[in-house]
């Protein structure tokens, strides 16, 4: 082995070491008997069972979970017509601030985001008696908002790079264009949507400046619960749920590598 193919392999070695020790420590210290989280008291599953025990944990991850899918899934639907619009039709009246309007959440900074939110349901609770009180739908909704920005870039991006031929021909042999949507777009572009989807369950979950404005008493999300609880110091039943997520994730990714890799067995 050469100096520069040491040089490489070190350089990688540190990184992957800098992404997946800490996460191996959490791991390790999950297990850890002692009530301070990171002096070592011997092995033990206790926290485990204390946080199955934990109601407020169990709400908050099951408040996290719904508005993720929920967000996700609206996200996707509005994401996918929006990035078709900016793609199959180049020009519109109004198409550069349609463009403007989609990707701004990308990079308007989440303080701003989640303050604007707020300040809009809570001049439509003034105007309309809605939102009676802020929680689930809130957040669902401002969720969607900067989730859908995600989404429609990757399905833009995805048919952009589309052979359009395919569906002049569906059009050419009498098919009707919604209808080639249906059959023939929508199907192409299915991978995009699924990875649009599922980076925008990722951010919905992760999310937490913008959780912390539009939600109200009771409805604190998994990421709240976490700060709220690192804010006194961490804790073992934190490492605990930090495992569990770490596991839950693991165990997506590794499905969605066996299926890709069944897919590829099969073409």
């Amino acid at each position: 082995m050469n100096r520069t193919s040491r040089l490489i392999t070190s350089i990688l070695a540190f990184g992957y070491a800098f992404l997946y020790v800490p996460l191996i420590l959490v791991v390790v210290y999950s297990f850890n008997d002692s009530r301070i989280a990171t002096v070592w008291g011997g092995f033990s599953t206790r926290w485990y069972g204390e946080l199955l025990r934990n109601d407020q944990v169990l709400d908050a991850a099951f408040l996290s979970f719904r508005v993720a899918f929920m967000s996700a899934s609206m996200a996707t639907i509005l994401g996918t017509m929006a990035g078709l619009a900016l793609a199959r039709f180049s020009r519109f009246r109004g198409r550069t601030l349609f463009s403007g309007m989609i990707t701004s959440p990308m990079v308007m900074p989440e303080v701003i985001t989640g303050l604007s939110l707020l300040l809009l349901f809570v001049s439509l609770q003034q105007l309309t008696g809605w939102p009676g009180q802020r929680g689930f739908s809130t957040i669902t909704i401002a969720h969607t908002t900067f989730a859908m920005a995600y989404v429609a870039v990757i399905v833009q991006s995805r048919l952009s790079s589309m052979d359009e031929s395919l569906e002049e021909a569906a059009m050419d042999l009498g098919g009707r264009p919604l209808r080639v949507v249906f059959d023939i777009t929508l199907p192409l572009i299915a991978p995009a949507m699924v990875a649009g989807w599922l980076l925008a369950f990722t951010l919905s979950l992760d999310d937490l400046v913008i959780a912390s404005f539009v939600s109200g008493p009771g409805s604190s999300t998994l990421p709240m619960y976490i700060f709220s609880k690192v804010k006194l110091g961490v804790s073992p039943d934190i490492n605990a749920l930090a495992t569990l997520i770490i596991l839950f994730v693991s165990a997506g990714v590794l499905i969605a590598w066996l299926v890709a890799r069944r897919a590829r067995r099969v073409a």
